[in-house]
């Protein structure tokens, strides 16, 4: 008991006293995964949008898909990746393996189906008298997306924000194509991973404190939107 207290003590010590090396390690996480769902975005929602308002066949086939792709775990995700990215793969010529735009490209794959099915759910419940009015008014058709998106930023930010969550909690892909290079793509969750195994709690105990207080944060922010959308409803 009296090891594990000294350990945690250890451990607020290196948060509180802002040790070098386990901030850079956090600095990089959010980086590459800001990164990740900054590029994902766009994409991600204007294939939700065009998955709730195009007429065309195969839109449940589609949707069923990525919500399959929902529960694939992340080192299946870093697998796929790492083979297409290794120097015998399709992709070896550009070295992307073991470099942090690896990492990025590896959390976009994870965090895309995620954007389109919760941005489809929340374009879904957008009213549908404001797609038709704006139609009738001759409104672009950019003009009418950023006013149905407008209309359910609550819920998009909601998905946006789970989204983050999920790629800057996972360690599969990141340890597969980042390799956990000091300084360079080692991130929180493969620094607590190699930590633990080395038998050096006191880095790993602070990194997931960062992590359960992100999670607090998201889920708070969470419950916020929850409550303004349920209050615009």
């Amino acid at each position: 008991m009296e090891g594990l207290l000294s350990t945690i003590q250890q451990a607020l010590q290196l948060l509180l006293y802002g040790d070098a090396e386990l901030w850079a390690i956090v600095l990089l996480s959010f980086s590459v995964s800001i990164k990740a769902i900054s590029l994902t975005t766009p994409l991600a929602l204007l294939l939700a949008f065009s998955l709730a308002y195009g007429n065309y066949p195969g839109v449940r086939i589609i949707l069923a898909f990525f919500n399959s792709l929902l529960s694939v775990p992340t080192v299946v995700v870093g697998l796929f990746l790492y083979v297409l990215l290794t120097r015998q793969g399709p992709f070896g010529d550009l070295r992307l393996l073991f470099t942090q735009s690896a990492m990025v490209i590896g959390q976009m794959i994870l965090c895309f189906p995620i954007l389109v099915a919760l941005g489809y759910a929340a374009i879904q419940a957008a009213d549908v008298r404001v797609w038709e009015t704006a139609r009738t008014l001759g409104a672009p058709r950019w003009y009418i997306i950023l006013t149905i998106f407008y209309e359910v930023r609550y819920g998009l930010l909601a998905a946006v924000l789970t989204g983050f969550g999920r790629v800057i909690s996972e360690v599969g892909i990141s340890m597969m194509v980042g390799g956990n290079i000091m300084g360079y793509t080692r991130n929180i969750t493969t620094a607590i991973a190699l930590e633990t195994s080395k038998g050096e709690f006191a880095q790993g105990i602070a990194l997931g404190f960062v992590l359960l207080s992100l999670a607090f944060l998201l889920t708070a922010l969470l419950s916020y939107i929850q409550s303004k959308n349920g209050g615009n409803t």
